[in-house]
């Protein structure tokens, strides 16, 4: 707190302003500090609201040793200064006897008559004030659960009887007799009476993420697994970093655990680190620590006992050495509970949850499903195939004989057997072969530089490809191999090409690269003698690729031919010398060029021929790229079902080998843009997730972390809020985002996805901080200002909803500033208008002179997007301006005037035509019109006529379901005269 209040009202207000905080250790200092600044007045009535404060920071911060300590200060108040405790101060007290109990409760050190004790003196108390004693007996029971005495009689002393208004609330009534049935075995009892609580009828502070902790196993054994997995995100999403509500938390641990779920269990726990630190409650903490360990156990029994995972602070910590930790710690707390109650229920309670048995194999949670081995911090790994590749043979000099035979073929195989004599050469103990057809070990050394160059290339590192091609054909000149040599240094060649540009024209400089790339290739193909075929069909392909790339880049067509006739001479040499490979790939190089030259259907044309011969003569490892490219040209011609089919298959076909033999990424991602346009929004979601797995398999992060930004917006259009939540908190939770070291404006695209499904989610506190922190940070876009206008116009609009107009209008100037650099007339002049309706509606006449600022400036945008011919992609931006000035001053009272801008904006929308383009825009400018003409003018003739007529014009056009309102506002109308 930077200065203590010198008057109450600067502490009524820092006590308002420290309310709005989140619960934890800022707010609970700034309390304390308030109370002392409390002190300082004559007034006890400022000190009794700032320890009420600082109690409620105590109970929710999860440290119930000091909740008791300022209870008693309130106690001695109320009972030296009764007069001083107003109706509604009195009820707090009494109200918060229940919160010292809880409090008592949860310390181990507190005797078990000390508990009983303050029961009888809360008892004692409300009879003195003539208070209903339902709340005591609702304390009485939960000290019966506690302890596991006793406890059936409790319950019905308290449940029978009629609830008073220090009752705790409904949803919290309705979760102890719902653990009460849980408790004795009855799992649809428990779930019916949770029913309330669950669907969102009944809520409070702690619930529903209370309830639905408890519920979740219930619903599994039960066989609602959907509304499980529903529940679990939505409810996580309520406690998640909480300290006062860590036993959830290690319940939504649990679950993970005996779902299949154990490496988002482990997620899930890195992300409520802190609460092995800011836990105070004993009780909260033994539930949250029994979770902890339940999944622990569970990772431990799969094997994965050295997984790295998150725990106390100070040392890095494994599953195993966690686990041995957090069994140690809870055991002692659960011991400790036991002994001052006298019984073995907390012992036996750990124990049920330790032994409970997996309730479900697999369960998919969220939309990004990870496995434990996906949670080892070691290289990304392919994913699995269906297919079986033939076995590795024993003998060493067959092993590199069989590999360079299956890499001339281009054969897929190959690739498992460089990777099984990377191994074997890099051992201490390696003995090169003495076999003249097997080559000497330089020979070898630079057939894995030229493997692994390959590789890199793939993965767009194109300059440390070009490196490792340059050392491999060094190498091959060593062993005596100049046809080797001389496809390595053109394969350097292209790498180089395909470097970035840097601060020049990058499409005239990779032009420019690449068609210098191709004359070298074409000298060395010219200098180079005795040629394998195998290997000048392979200098013909890279040719051709260059001129193919140089197209590809600069899309001049001019470049067309040059690729087509270097195509013919591959095509003409494979064929001549039998390269079964390389036809194929000249084929699929003319298909490719004839398609980006914009000529799909000669591209069809080509690409079939090549699919038949594919059929035919192989090779089959061909097929599922060839059928990818068909896929994508049928989606070029709009035929979206031709594009499924194909693209299916190759997915069908790429299962057979190895999974760096095809892009299935990039199948995923073009299936996914197929079903879409087939209206099959939840299967493209699907192809979407799994293309994200595909590229972070392959260490793509960037492509990876755009399918997920691209899945969790589609989750969103689908309604799935919770889901693409979690997808998205799953993402920003990565080390290398968390580190920064990913793209900051891919993070802030995801971050911004997150806050609109926050919105969605009617989570509208998050929502808004999380838009108010990347307006912040977009403001420093100076590349970029119109997506800062965007960011903050939608910013703005979240700070109207909570009634914070002050800083929308700050907002709101932002976007007009960035919006002055780089145009959005239509977004912004939506937000304008929708902030002067917020304001005119929660504010009424007093904010009318603000609300019509805000139409200003909408007024002034419309303006200038007439002069700049802009044209909307919604609605006029005048008409709907008119419209705004009209639903603005009825909320204002003002109804002359609203009545007149309505009737401006039916002149200038003119009347409907047989057309939808504007029938419901004109009528609810009329309905609006006659409820202010008719009902507030209390004008109800003109307004009658009004609907009617409309009425009529809108049946005469055959627009029914548009009259609808008219007609019920015309009835009503009708019925008040």
């Amino acid at each position: 707190m930077p200065t203590a209040p010198q008057t109450t009202d600067e502490l009524y207000r820092a006590l308002e302003e420290n309310d709005r905080r989140p619960y934890g250790r800022a707010r609970t200092v700034t309390a304390e500090e308030l109370v002392d600044a409390a002190e300082q007045f004559d007034e006890p009535v400022p000190l009794v609201h700032a320890l009420l404060e600082l109690q409620e920071a105590y109970t929710y911060g999860s440290e119930p040793r000091k909740s008791p300590v300022v209870f008693a200060r309130l106690l001695t108040l109320f009972d030296e200064q009764p007069d001083v405790f107003d109706e509604r101060l009195r009820h707090l007290l009494f109200w918060r006897f229940k919160w010292v109990a809880s409090a008592l409760r949860a310390l181990p050190e507190i005797p078990l008559a000390s508990l009983r004790q303050w029961l009888t003196e809360m008892r004692d108390r409300y009879e003195k004030a003539g208070l209903g004693l339902q709340p005591y007996y609702g304390q009485a029971y939960r000290l019966a659960a506690h302890t596991g005495e006793d406890a059936t009689l409790a319950y019905e002393l308290w449940a029978g009887r009629t609830r008073t208004r220090l009752s705790d609330c409904e949803a919290c009534e309705i979760c102890e007799r719902a653990l009460y049935h849980l408790a004795a075995g009855d799992d649809e009892r428990a779930l019916r009476t949770w029913e309330p609580v669950l669907a969102g009828k009944e809520s409070c502070q702690e619930e529903p993420a209370r309830t639905v902790s408890y519920a979740l196993l219930p619903l599994l054994r039960t066989g609602r697994t959907e509304q499980a997995r529903e529940l679990h995100l939505a409810g996580y999403r309520g406690c998640r970093r909480n300290p006062s509500m860590s036993g959830e938390v290690g319940r939504h641990l649990e679950f993970c655990a005996l779902t299949g779920n154990e490496a988002r269990g482990l997620e899930l726990l890195a992300e409520n680190r802190n609460l092995f630190e800011e836990v105070d409650s004993p009780l909260d903490l033994l539930g949250f620590l029994t979770g902890v360990e339940v999944l622990l156990q569970r990772v431990e029994l799969l094997g994965h006992g050295e997984l790295p995972a998150a725990g106390y602070a100070g040392r890095t910590w494994t599953v195993a050495g966690l686990r041995a930790e957090v069994r140690g710690r809870a055991d002692d707390l659960a011991a400790r509970f036991d002994a001052r109650n006298g019984t073995t229920a907390h012992t036996d309670r750990r124990k049920v949850r330790l032994d409970r048995a997996p309730l479900l194999d697999t369960l998919e949670l969220t939309l990004r499903t990870r496995s434990l081995d996906d949670a080892a911090p070691t290289a990304p790994v392919a994913a699995p195939t269906a297919r079986t590749a033939a076995a590795l043979p024993e003998s060493l000099p067959e092993l590199i004989l069989q590999a360079r035979a299956l890499d001339e073929q281009g054969h897929p195989d190959a690739q498992a057997r460089w990777a099984r004599l990377r191994t074997l050469v890099a051992a201490r103990d390696y003995t090169h072969p003495d076999d003249p057809a097997v080559g000497p070990l330089v020979q070898l050394h630079a057939d894995l530089l030229a493997d692994e160059a390959n590789r890199t290339g793939e993965k767009d590192e194109y300059a440390d490809a070009a490196a490792l091609h340059e050392e491999a054909a060094g190498l091959y000149d060593d062993a005596g191999k100049p046809g080797h040599a001389a496809l390595a240094r053109a394969c350097a060649l292209l790498a180089a090409a395909e470097v970035p540009a840097q601060d020049t024209d990058g499409t005239g400089a990779k032009a420019a690269a690449l068609t210098a790339a191709h004359a070298s290739m074409v000298r060395l193909h010219e200098e180079t003698s005795g040629l394998a075929p195998y290997q000048e069909a392979r200098l013909l392909r890279l040719r051709a690729t260059a001129l193919g790339l140089r197209l590809q880049a600069s899309g001049s067509e001019e470049h067309v031919a040059p690729v087509l006739a270097e195509v013919d001479l591959l095509q003409e040499f494979a064929t001549r010398h039998d390269v079964v490979g390389q036809i194929s790939g000249a084929l699929l190089l003319r298909a490719s060029t004839y398609a980006i030259s914009g000529d799909l259907p000669a591209a069809v044309t080509e690409i079939d021929a090549l699919l038949d011969r594919l059929r035919t003569h192989g090779p089959a490892w061909h097929l599922p790229r060839a059928l990818g490219l068909r896929g994508r040209l049928q989606l070029g011609l709009q035929d979206a079902q031709a594009a499924h089919a194909d693209l299916a298959e190759a997915l069908r076909r790429a299962a057979d080998w190895p999974a760096d033999t095809v892009d299935g990424a990039r199948l995923h991602g073009d299936l996914a843009e197929t079903c879409m346009r087939l209206g099959r929004p939840d299967e493209a979601l699907r192809h979407l997730t799994r293309c994200a797995e595909l590229d972070l398999r392959r260490g793509s992060r960037t492509d990876a972390f755009c399918a997920y930004d691209n899945a969790a917006r589609l989750s969103l259009d689908l309604g799935r809020v919770e889901d693409c939540i979690a997808l998205l908190d799953s993402l920003l939770a990565e080390p290398d985002v968390a580190a920064g070291e990913l793209d900051d404006r891919l993070v802030a695209q995801l971050r911004l996805t997150r806050a609109r499904a926050l919105h969605a989610g009617d989570d509208l506190k998050a929502a808004t901080a999380e838009f108010v922190a990347l307006a912040a940070e977009s403001a420093g876009w100076d590349d970029d200002p119109g997506s800062h206008a965007m960011i903050a116009a939608e910013t703005a609009v979240l700070l109207g909803e909570s009634g914070e107009f002050g800083r929308a209008r700050e907002a709101a100037d932002r976007a007009l500033a960035a919006h002055a650099r780089a145009p959005r007339y239509e977004q912004l002049s939506n937000c304008l208008r929708e902030l002067a309706r917020l304001q005119a509606q929660q504010q009424g006449p007093d904010g009318l002179a603000g609300a019509l600022a805000f139409l200003a400036d909408a007024g002034r945008l419309a303006d200038e997007a007439r002069a700049a011919a802009y044209e909307a992609h919604g609605r006029s931006l005048d008409t709907a301006l008119a419209y705004e000035h009209g639903r603005v001053n009825a909320y204002a009272g003002a109804y002359e005037d609203a009545l007149a801008a309505l009737e401006k904006a039916l002149a200038l929308l003119g009347e409907p035509g047989p057309e939808q383009d504007h029938a419901g825009e004109w009528a609810e400018c009329v309905r609006l019109a006659g409820a202010v003409e008719g009902i507030y003018l209390e004008r109800p003739a003109p307004a009658l006529a009004r609907l009617d007529a409309a009425v009529s014009r809108l049946t005469d056009l055959g627009h029914a379901e548009e009259t609808e309102s008219l007609t019920s506002l015309a009835a009503r109308l009708r019925d008040e005269e």
